[in-house]
């Protein structure tokens, strides 16, 4: 019985994920899949089951003792950080080899190897963007400027080789048993790459909504719908900040001129709105101990083998514990003896689109200024699963790679437009995590963060010392207002960017007065910061509800900051639905479902628990009420994007009658009130169909939290219809595919207590019981214990492994 359901779980996968709807490339040969010596039931044993008491390792030059807790979570103790992330690199592949090279394979556009055409446009894309251009401009950075840093990078490629070189077929993951192929060396380039993959999935922009909108509004009325500061400003660093600093002088141009063209072009995958993260840290004259408190969950994409791997790394020097990033050096967020921090995305805008004029049709040479300056040509060689190889090539200029010309996402218009980004520039971010992991104060803790560019993040920080503080990091171009805003004209000079905002002078905040510090990807200054900033995704819930606790809040302990991060309080739906009641009126007042679903709606309380049912209905109303105002934007024949819920929440409190309501294709005059009227006339549809179709409507059943595998096919490897609260705009964010990958919280006092979770386990292995252990203690809001641990202490312990140099 051990093996049946795992047995079942390998048949669905492969002869319905092949034979039935996956265009996965050929069939993988089932004879080894089914060998009983090297074939899948290799992988039903856990990692337990498998422990070895002492392992070989060539380069050592110190024993390391490796503890495994009660949850995998392993504890290396070494002599020296060249040893400890060597056998770093050895643990992490030994229980995510998969999923990190798979994760670096989708950063160098190299997923056709072994899926097969399905993923060809994902590759040129990624390709065209540029990741592995800039991650090997980082690698060059680190042979001329950083070599210290290189030889840890390279101690930790060897522990992943050394793991590939002794894995036999029988042991080697599931997922290349059922792809049919191997994994390749690991390799300092690689894990750079990992770090640009982390930056592509956290950047956005809509240069080209936001140009096409320009040409389709004006800006007055495009000003008034994307306002650059919202009505309830409450920004990242403290509204009222002085800045004591003398900004570097920046001017707009007298005149400027973008390119005139509508553009029709596919736009890239954008972050989802209301989705992100939350950081934040209170200091001990809020606390009940008196002890600085430390908070971070950041909300990602849900996936299984999760993003995280927890670990504890020890030298004689440090300890530090946390999250870690399979295939980079260190804890990304954690803690150690001293301080502990945490990331969230600082949504600033760093990426610019340039359209670019070629001297002739052979695109050698293009215009800038009064000159032709020369272009670079870069073949991509795409290897594709049972076809011939694929070539593109992608044009360089001094901007970046052209993504777009007639050959990719442009239904074969004759445009060319080059991506400038900062991740193409040759950067040191693992530097950060390396000197952060050894933190003892705010001034490590800031020149650890003087060596990170992309992606822009928030960087919290406390100390044992009773520092709190907040750093908005990042290389960030400094601009002249609008700058960015919109495609710009690669031809001219002025759209250039002319140099970056120094170090010391992005945002920043220590000790503030409030006592507490915060972000959930919201502005992250008031007006009074000198320096244009932009993004359209900032966040406009998340964060007042965060900083509204805060500032309530006193004598507060780790149990309270577990709940705030656990917060279900629907702040959208407190605003918007007495607005939407009101503007509603006696409609549908007869209808017995329609009474049915007011009262449920009139009687909530506005927390997405997972039980209730208004959070569904408010959902479904709110969605259809706000795709019949911004109906007639999709119907611009060209890419746009619409204002956001809180810019609709404004307008119909604020302007219920305005011009914004009223469609050009109807004759009689449309308000607020027409299109919330339809919207709950097509919520009503939709809900009863739902009841008939699926029954129970309670909000958990409704938006189906699940945790995917990173093959989306291989279903049975996933995990469905988690039973959590939460949702978009909310403190606990957990949408049907988004929530927090990572929730931690410390207290830093003279005995630092720290708890941690995240969705999913330690193994990467489906058939393993480490798999997917935590995910009902992280739907229900429970944490494991994290504290730091020494080689004796008498905790629960797994087992042990003693890794020794090879003589």
């Amino acid at each position: 019985m051990k093996y049946l359901g795992f047995l079942l779980v390998i048949a669905l996968t492969v002869l319905l994920g092949y034979a039935v709807s996956i265009p996965l490339g050929p069939l993988p040969p089932t004879v080894p899949l089914l060998d009983p010596n090297q074939g899948f039931w290799q992988n039903m044993l856990s990692e337990d089951e498998l422990a070895e008491e002492e392992i070989n390792l060539s380069n050592l030059s110190e024993p390391v003792q490796v503890l495994y807790d009660e949850n995998l979570i392993p504890h290396i103790f070494a002599s020296n950080e060249e040893d400890l992330y060597r056998v770093q690199g050895y643990v992490t592949a030994k229980h995510r080899l998969w999923q990190m090279e798979f994760q670096t394979r989708a950063a160098a556009g190299r997923l056709a190897e072994i899926v097969g055409p399905v993923a060809l446009e994902l590759d040129r894309m990624t390709r065209r963007k540029g990741l592995a251009f800039g991650a090997e401009l980082g690698l060059k950075y680190l042979q001329e400027k950083d070599p210290e840093l290189l030889r840890l990078v390279e101690a930790y490629a060897d522990g992943v080789n050394q793991y590939i070189e002794e894995l036999s077929d029988a042991r080697l993951p599931l997922e290349y048993k059922i792809l049919d192929y191997r994994p390749e060396p690991w390799s300092p380039y690689k894990s750079l790459l990992l770090l640009k993959y982390m930056s592509d999935m956290l950047v956005g922009d809509r240069d080209l909504e936001y140009s096409n909108l320009r040409k389709i509004l004006g800006e007055e009325l495009l000003d008034k719908l994307y306002p650059q500061y919202p009505q309830d400003l409450d920004p990242v660093i403290e509204a009222g900040h002085s800045w004591d600093f003398t900004p570097v002088s920046i001017s707009r141009p007298d005149s400027i001129s973008y390119p005139s063209d509508a553009i029709v072009i596919d736009p890239l995958p954008q972050p989802e709105e209301g989705v992100g993260s939350n950081n934040w840290a209170v200091a001990g004259s809020k606390t009940k101990n008196g002890n600085p408190i430390l908070a971070n969950d950041p909300h990602l994409s849900l996936n299984l083998p999760s993003l995280w791997y927890s670990m504890q790394l020890t030298t004689p020097q440090h300890s530090v514990k946390g999250a870690t990033l399979p295939g980079a050096l260190g804890v990304i967020s954690g803690f150690n003896e001293h301080i502990a921090w945490g990331v969230t995305n600082a949504t600033k805008d760093a990426r610019d689109w340039y359209k670019i004029t070629f001297q002739d049709e052979n695109r050698k040479a293009y215009k800038y200024g009064e000159e032709w300056r020369p272009t670079q040509f870069r073949v991509e060689e795409i290897h594709v699963k049972g076809e011939p190889v694929f070539l593109d090539t992608v044009v360089y200029t001094h901007y970046g790679p052209i993504v777009y010309d007639r050959t990719f996402r442009s239904n074969r218009q004759d445009v060319n437009f080059a991506l400038k980004w900062t991740a193409h520039e040759g950067s040191n971010e693992q530097k950060t995590f390396v000197l952060m992991n050894k933190a003892k104060n705010h001034g490590d803790y800031n020149a650890a963060l003087d060596n990170f560019t992309a992606p822009a993040q928030n960087f919290v920080f406390a100390s044992k010392s009773g520092d709190i503080a907040m750093r908005i990091q990042g290389k960030f171009p400094l601009k002249w207002e609008d700058q960015g805003k919109f495609f710009m004209d690669g031809a001219d000079p002025k759209m250039e960017w002319q140099t970056y905002i120094p170090n010391e002078q992005n945002p920043s905040t220590l000790n503030p007065q409030r006592a507490f510090v915060s972000s959930a990807n919201q502005h992250p200054v008031d007006q009074s910061y000198p320096y244009y900033v932009f993004d359209n995704s900032y966040e406009h819930y998340r964060n007042r509800r965060l900083n509204n606790r805060l500032r309530e809040m006193s004598d507060i302990t780790v149990e309270h900051m577990m709940a705030l991060q656990f917060d279900d309080y629907y702040l959208h739906a407190a605003e918007a639905l007495p607005v939407m009641l009101d503007l509603l009126g006696d409609h549908q007042s007869s209808n017995d479902k329609a009474k049915k679903y007011l009262k449920e709606l009139k009687d909530w309380d506005f927390y997405a628990d997972p039980g209730q049912k208004a959070p569904t209905l408010f959902y479904v109303w709110w969605n259809k009420t706000f795709n019949q105002i911004w109906q007639s934007w999709h119907e611009f024949g060209v890419p746009v994007v619409t204002p956001s819920n809180y810019t609709t929440v404004q307008l119909l409190k604020n302007e219920p009658e305005g011009p914004v309501f009223d469609s050009e294709k109807t004759a009689a005059l449309e308000t607020a009130s027409d299109h919330v009227r339809k919207g709950f006339d097509e919520m009503l549809e939709a809900m009863i169909n739902w009841e008939n179709e699926e029954g129970d409507y309670a909000w958990a059943n409704y938006k189906r939290t699940s945790i995917q595998h990173l093959v989306p096919q291989f279903r049975p490897f996933s995990v469905q219809n988690v039973f959590t609260g939460g949702g978009s705009g909310i403190l606990n964010a957990t949408s049907g595919r988004h929530g927090a990958s990572w929730r931690m919280v410390v207290e830093l006092g003279d005995e630092i207590k720290a708890f941690g979770i995240y969705p999913g386990g330690q193994s990467g292995n489906p058939g393993s019981k480490f798999y997917k252990n935590f995910i009902t203690k992280w739907a229900n809001g429970e944490y494991l214990n994290f504290d730091l641990r020494t080689p004796g202490d008498n905790g629960s312990v797994l087992f042990q492994t003693t890794f020794k140099s090879n003589p």
